[in-house]
C-alpha cells in the first residue's frame, strides 16, 4: 500500500483525466493551469508521486504509471511518516517471526544485525525505536541468558 497526500491525490485524480486526451504524457503546463498550483509545488508533488512509482515525469511530461497499487490517502506529511513507522514494525514484527526458534528466542546480536543489514535497512536510531515499540507493546521481552541476551517473541 502506498501513502499520499491529500494534494498528492488532487494532482494524480487530474492525471488520470489527462490521461487519455494525452497518450504521449501531459504537460506541466496544462496541469498547472487546470489545478492553479505554483509550478515549483507541482513538479515537488510529482517528483513524490514519481517516486512512489505512481506516474513516470520527465521532459515537463507526465503520466500514469503502468504498476497498478493500493493507494491511501492521509492528511499530510506528517501522517505519512507515522503511517510508514507503523508499516515498518509491522515488517520487523513478521521479520522476527520468520527468525525466532523454536522456542521463540533469537539472540539480541543476531537479530540487530537482521534489522540493520537485513532487507529493512533500518538505521541505529529506528531499529531501537521499533525494538523499544514491540517491548513497550509486550510484544517482545528481553531475556538474560547464561549465553547472551535474546529476545522472546510473545505471542
Amino acid at each position: 500500500m502506498i501513502n499520499i497526500t491529500k494534494k498528492e491525490e488532487v494532482v494524480l485524480d487530474q492525471i488520470k483525466i489527462f490521461n487519455i486526451e494525452y497518450p504521449d504524457g501531459i504537460p506541466v503546463d496544462i496541469l498547472k493551469k487546470e489545478l492553479g498550483f505554483h509550478e515549483y509545488d507541482l513538479v515537488q508533488i510529482l517528483e513524490e508521486l514519481q517516486n512512489k512509482d505512481l506516474v513516470d515525469f520527465s521532459d515537463n511530461k507526465v503520466s500514469l504509471s503502468k504498476s497498478e497499487k493500493e493507494i491511501n490517502t492521509v492528511n499530510s506529511k506528517k501522517d505519512i511518516k507515522e503511517l510508514e513507522l507503523n508499516l515498518k514494525e509491522e515488517e520487523s514484527y513478521k521479520l522476527i517471526k520468520s527468525l525466532v526458534d523454536d522456542k521463540n528466542l533469537i539472540s539480541k546480536y543476531t537479530l540487530e544485525g537482521y534489522l540493520l543489514y537485513g532487507d529493512l535497512k533500518l538505521t541505529n536510531f529506528r531499529m531501537y525505536h521499533i525494538i523499544l515499540s514491540l517491548q513497550n507493546k509486550g510484544l517482545l521481552k528481553l531475556i538474560n541468558k547464561a549465553d547472551g541476551e535474546y529476545y522472546l517473541l510473545v505471542e
